[in-house]
């Protein structure tokens, strides 16, 4: 059984600190390392590194090199990010080249999982189901109403999913009001929607050949190139023609075929942004619940996030719910309740022609 976990994300969210020439995924986010290397070292107790096939932006496959010069990790690089239908059509033609019939995991690089032992059960508990030619997904069970995050709900309204390895997918949700979310919560029969799925290459390929005709004749022109000296020309080419589709609208929310859930509760997180990254350091509080990070001084202040890696002291005096991020050459200072807009500044910054600062 492979694997294939996508880096190919710019993580316009943790700016100023990602930026296009390293993104999140190739950061130290949550203080275990980088987390492509982090997700990897995740997936360890079930996959050799032969069968990790990561699949990342060709402008970062000297970090990925570097990163994973002494493994045998399979590094595969997009000429440029065509969202997740592309990539993990992708990976799944390159496992089909490397003669795997069975189920593939697909994941990102950038999440971050208390109980990898759990995460890793429930894949297993999938690929069982997948091995069949169902499309397989994986639910997070919920801990809070949650805005940030789509939903899956199962087919059942309240089943007991300890004594059953996966359900039926009724729909999936996008981000809903706090209201929906509260509900979704009571009814207890709605799952987070991590984006990680199971299935063989061959259900993924039949599925983006019904819904996603233009990235179905890419990949097949794709695979008479796989293992020549040809591939990277003719990738680049395909590529340039294809859409931005994600794999969920393109695919999950289209299909006519049995989709199911397999609910997980791994103490997930998808780290999204600067305030998820507060809400996860939590046991990190000062008795302010403030969260230093770096060279820091903070004085009066309450609820505040502020991280100082420029190289110098940052000082906060009377700060509320406030988020304070300094770099060598970019100084973010926010309201920590609006950390998802960030990328507001991402576009303010295109359209200044700001180039070096994005």
């Amino acid at each position: 059984m492979y694997v294939v976990i996508m880096a190919g994300g710019s993580g316009t969210r943790f700016w100023p600190v990602s930026r296009k020439a390293k993104p999140k995924q190739f950061l130290d986010i949550t203080g275990k390392g980088p987390m492509v290397v982090e997700t990897c070292d995740r997936m360890a107790p079930a996959f050799r590194d032969e069968q990790i096939i990561l699949v990342l932006g060709q402008e970062h496959m000297q970090e990925a090199t570097s990163l994973f010069r002494e493994r045998r990790v399979r590094l595969l690089a997009e000429p440029v990010g065509r969202n997740t239908a592309a990539c993990i059509g992708l990976g799944a033609i390159y496992a089909a080249h490397l003669e795997s019939s069975e189920p593939v995991a697909f994941l990102p690089a950038d999440h971050f999982v208390s109980n990898p032992a759990a995460l890793l059960e429930s894949i297993r508990r999938a690929a069982e189901i997948a091995v069949a030619g169902a499309i397989v997904t994986l639910g997070i069970v919920p801990t809070r109403p949650e805005t940030g995050y789509g939903y899956i709900q199962w087919s059942e309204e309240r089943p007991d999913f300890w004594k059953q390895k996966a359900y039926k997918v009724k729909a999936f949700v996008e981000k809903p009001s706090l209201d929906k979310a509260k509900q979704y919560l009571v009814r207890g029969d709605y799952l987070w929607n991590a984006g990680i799925f199971v299935a063989t290459p061959q259900a993924i390929l039949k599925e983006i050949e019904l819904h996603l005709p233009p990235l179905s004749e890419g990949l097949e022109r794709l695979k008479p190139a796989l293992g020549t000296d040809s591939f990277e020309n003719v990738l680049e080419d395909v590529y340039e023609r294809l859409d931005s589709v994600s794999f969920d609208y393109g695919i999950m929310e289209r299909t006519s075929s049995p989709v199911f859930v397999v609910p997980c509760d791994c103490g997930w997180s998808d780290v999204g942004s600067w305030e998820s990254l507060y809400e996860l350091r939590e046991e990190e509080y000062d008795d302010k619940q403030n969260l230093k990070d770096g060279d820091c001084l903070v004085v009066d202040c309450k609820g505040t996030f502020v991280s100082s890696r420029g190289g110098r002291l940052v000082s906060c005096l009377g700060l509320k719910n406030c988020l304070v991020v300094d770099t060598p050459d970019a100084l973010l200072v926010a309201d920590l309740k609006k950390a998802q807009d960030v990328r507001k500044i991402i576009d303010v910054l295109k359209r200044n022609r700001k180039d070096d600062l994005l």
